[in-house]
Formats: structure tokens, sequence, C-alpha cells
């Protein structure tokens, strides 16, 4: 004679759970993505030197569109001062078509140490993925664009005029899974223009080291055909960070 009176009680209370969360619920997919890397290098002893590189990436990333930030920052210092400072911003929006997207891109480089102290290109255009499977991807992207460039200051000219310039941009960005736990990328960038020309590398390195954390080594390098007297045309940044993903 007790059973069925808790039985009965424990009925009603299981109804508003129930009610609350039917038995073909799903958690809503999580569309949001972003990485946050960091590298710190001190030296001490005969030589007092520190350099700092950082690098934040944020993707949102829907059935209609994609979204992708990323904020890079780049310092060195040694005894006498600082000897490389350095400040990238990227910002891309694709619209999904049924083929491909089309896309608009902002590129803003802020170089202090550079051939070119400041640096911006927008551009805007078609891609489309040429290999899609579970371990590798390749998207291609064609589309024109304008740049602007303000050449470092030198002494035989201490106030240079900007160089703007109506350009072509073409782009090919690669990722293979090696397996589980490593991942290549290398993103290839070229940007034809009638007064100077420029090709871009940048290759990345992943490691997951356990859950959401990761050892990464990264090259970028960039190659410019004209370039401020006493500049070299070519310029590499070698990182070696720790990665966090969240999403």
């Amino acid at each position: 004679m007790t059973k069925t009176p808790v039985l009965a009680l424990l009925s009603v209370i299981s109804l508003p759970a129930f009610a609350l969360v039917p038995p073909d619920y799903h958690e809503p997919a999580n569309n949001f993505r972003a990485e946050i890397e960091a590298g710190f290098q001190l030296n001490t002893g005969n030589t007092d030197s520190s350099s700092f590189n950082g690098r934040t990436k944020l993707i949102y990333d829907t059935t209609k569109a994609t979204q992708e930030g990323t904020i890079k920052g780049y310092y060195a210092a040694d005894d006498e001062g600082t000897t490389a400072e350095r400040y990238d911003l990227q910002y891309q929006s694709n619209y999904k078509l049924s083929k491909g997207y089309v896309y608009g891109r902002g590129d803003f480089i802020w170089d202090q140490f550079g051939s070119y102290t400041n640096i911006y290109t927008v551009s805007s255009g078609y891609g489309f993925d040429a290999i899609s499977t579970g371990r590798t991807k390749l998207s291609l992207e064609v589309g024109p664009g304008y740049r602007y460039n303000l050449p470092s200051d030198t002494e035989d000219d201490p106030h240079p005029n900007a160089e703007k310039d109506v350009i072509i941009r073409t782009a090919a960005k690669f990722e293979q899974k090696i397996h589980e736990y490593t991942t290549f990328n290398a993103d290839l960038t070229a940007e034809i223009g009638e007064n100077n020309n420029t090709v871009a590398l940048d290759i990345g390195y992943k490691n997951t080291l356990f859950q959401d954390w990761a050892f990464k080594v990264g090259v970028n390098m960039k190659y410019t055909e004209i370039v401020p007297e006493g500049s070299e045309q070519t310029d590499t940044i070698t990182t070696f960070n720790l990665l966090y993903t969240f999403q």
C-alpha cells in the first residue's frame, strides 16, 4: 500500500522536468570559435634582450556567412632600446553562395621598424573550396583591391610620400590535419599592383598537448618587390607559442 503513493509522487515530480527538457532536446550549435596564442623570450647575462608576440583569432560561422578577425602583435628590445614593434589587424567577411562565397577583406599593418611603416589594404572578390575533405582543405580567392603604403623615413627622404595602388589579390589557404593532434596550415597571398608587387607566406604547425592547449610553430615571410633604399625586400618572423582554443 505504501508503494502506490510513492510512485504517484515521483510521477508528479518528474512531469515538470520532462516538460522543461524533452527527450529529443539537443544543445544548440556553437558557431563561435576563438584562438589565443602567445610567446615570450627573455635573455640576461652577456646580452639583455626580450621579445614578445601574441595573436588572437575570432571566428563566427553560420549557414549563411563567416566572420573572421585576427589581431597580431610583435615586440622586441635589447640594451639599447626597442628593436621591433609591429601590429597586424585582419578582418574578412564571407557570404556563402550555393557554390563558393563572395568576400570583403581588410588588412592593416603598423610596423615601426619595417620598410613600410603603414600598410592598409582593402579587397573583395570570390572564393571557393577547391578541396574539402575530413583532413584536407584548400580554398582559393581572387579579387580587386586598393593598397596604401607609407614608406619609412630615410636620410635622403625624411618625409616620404605615400604610395597608393589598385591591386589584384589572389590567395590560397591550405589546411592539412596530419592526425588527430597535429595540424599544418599554409596561406599564400599575392598582391599585384601597377607600382609594386608583394607575396606573403604564413605557415603554422600546431600540435595539441592536452585538451584545448597546443604548441605552435609559425613562420611568416613577406617579399616586397620595391622597397625604400637601405631596406630588405624579404621580412621573416618565426614564432614558438603556446595556443589555447575555446568555443
